[in-house]
């Protein structure tokens, strides 16, 4: 369950943290966060939308984003609805 302006993590590998906002605004993305830099990045293009990242680490980012492609997808529907949303297993 959501209270408040929680922001659910749904992934975390190498000090790098990937967040989805609830009922947040397309197109479809998610948020991350390494050290002192934060990124939007669309889900479907892995475009960053806002911010920056670090180049070794949005490849890391993009790397996983691809292999997790499908549930991102799903948990950014999920995130649309407000319902609970799946951890996505890290970048190994």
């Amino acid at each position: 369950m959501v209270y408040g302006h929680e922001v659910p993590q749904i992934s975390r590998f190498f000090g790098i943290a990937i967040y989805l906002h609830y009922r947040d605004h397309s197109p479809p993305h998610f948020h991350v966060r390494y050290a002192e830099s934060s990124a939007t990045i669309a889900i479907d293009t892995m475009e960053i939308i806002d911010g920056t990242l670090p180049a070794r680490v949005y490849g890391l980012v993009a790397e996983w984003a691809l292999q997790h492609h499908t549930a991102l997808r799903e948990n950014w529907e999920r995130a649309m609805r407000r319902a609970p949303l799946t951890q996505i297993a890290p970048l190994e």
